[in-house]
């Protein structure tokens, strides 16, 4: 098959981000497929564009880049302003490239108008992806009020389903979603991905880290720091630790770094450390040397519905995780006991962990983490059954 993935955001681990759709691609074309994805230079990846369009191919794949990046330290209306771009860029090549099948990865929400050209105008086999739920996700983070403009990106989000041969959801809490606002019987759920070979090594200490770390139990938060994320209960469980085995380390970066950097000052708990962006690679070993790691969202309904990448980078390491959310993240912990629910803004709650885990080893679920990772995520599984779905469509 010829398969064309618009994706904005890709990256590989070489990069700070997600390789949702590099892993995807990457086997895909080792099965004898040939992909070209339609990116741009997103501020956490590791691809870079020349020109306002650049040709570069990555493990085999096929990649057009668009100068036209997102960022998300850049306000909303320039962000959606440049995904307008990327996608109007996008349609030129719809037009151009030969191909089977057209994947249009959202959000944004704007990615799927490409998905609708090919579909109307070139009756092109047509798969609408959605990583995140839009636009429900601006509106409640309350970036979008005008009614008006909400009526509109409403319509035209049913239309992406409704022009879409297949939808795939990155999580069951989205497919339910999605039903909720159109039946039907052409969607699957394809989740993000445990990549267990790329996290399966021994203890390995990062590059710079604390010396003092070595004989610490380590909390890990490895994701953006942005508004939709919750990062501060964790940082004000921290207090009353000072002398404590403790530390709390933040990988990446994002518009409310600045605030939990300060937050953490008032806390004066010289155990809680701030790293930025750091490549994946080196993201692994910080994991290798981890005992929990943190998966905090804001409470709004939208987000518990997410499928986010560092729970998986987390069971691929088999490390239990600490959440927040009501959805189907917290089922999954029931079930499997691979981790801890707490509730919204519960300091309490998370300092009641921290102190089970300076008084306990968490082998139990540290080895639930791992089979979760090989039972439901497995990375190459998870492609198979992708690829199989698209080759029905065609």
């Amino acid at each position: 098959m010829k398969i064309v993935f618009i994706y904005q955001y890709f990256g590989t681990p070489k990069g700070s981000w997600s390789t949702r759709v590099y892993e995807l691609t990457r086997r895909w074309v080792s099965e004898g497929h040939e992909i070209t994805v339609i990116t741009a230079p997103y501020g956490k990846s590791d691809i870079k564009a020349r020109g306002l369009v650049s040709k570069q191919q990555v493990d085999g794949v096929n990649l057009i880049i668009i100068n036209s990046g997102d960022n998300n330290r850049l306000n909303f209306f320039y962000r959606s302003f440049k995904s307008f771009i990327f996608s109007m860029i996008s349609i030129f090549y719809v037009f151009r490239l030969k191909y089977d099948i057209i994947i249009s990865s959202s959000g944004p929400i704007t990615v799927g108008l490409p998905m609708i050209i090919a579909k109307v105008f070139l009756k092109k086999k047509t798969v609408f992806e959605v990583r995140d739920i839009w636009p429900d996700g601006a509106i409640e983070l309350g970036k979008i009020k005008s009614k008006i403009l909400i009526r509109y990106l409403l319509k035209f989000e049913k239309i992406c389903y409704q022009k879409a041969d297949l939808i795939v959801a990155a999580s069951v809490g989205m497919k339910n979603n999605i039903n909720n606002k159109i039946k039907t019987k052409k969607i699957i759920v394809i989740p993000n991905a445990s990549d267990i070979q790329l996290f399966s090594i021994n203890k390995s200490y990062p590059i710079n880290y604390p010396s003092k770390i070595s004989n610490h139990k380590v909390i890990l938060y490895a994701g953006s720091l942005g508004l939709m994320d919750e990062c501060k209960t964790a940082i004000l469980a921290m207090e009353g630790f000072e002398k404590e085995n403790l530390s709390l380390v933040f990988l990446g970066d994002g518009s409310e770094r600045m605030e939990l950097e300060h937050l953490a000052k008032q806390v004066n708990n010289p155990n809680i450390y701030f790293y930025g962006l750091i490549p994946k690679t080196e993201v692994v070993k910080w994991y290798s040397i981890a005992s929990v790691s943190l998966v905090g969202f804001k409470n709004l309904p939208i987000l518990s519905t997410s499928s986010p990448n560092k729970m998986f980078d987390s069971f691929a390491a088999g490390v239990p995780i600490i959440q927040n959310t009501e959805g189907w993240i917290k089922d999954l912990i029931n079930d499997y006991n691979c981790g801890y629910n707490v509730a919204y803004q519960n300091v309490e709650a998370y300092k009641k962990i921290y102190r089970h885990l300076l008084d306990f080893d968490l082998k139990d679920k540290s080895f639930n983490a791992k089979k979760v990772a090989a039972d439901l995520f497995d990375r190459d599984e998870l492609s198979t059954n992708y690829l199989s779905n698209l080759s029905k469509l065609i």
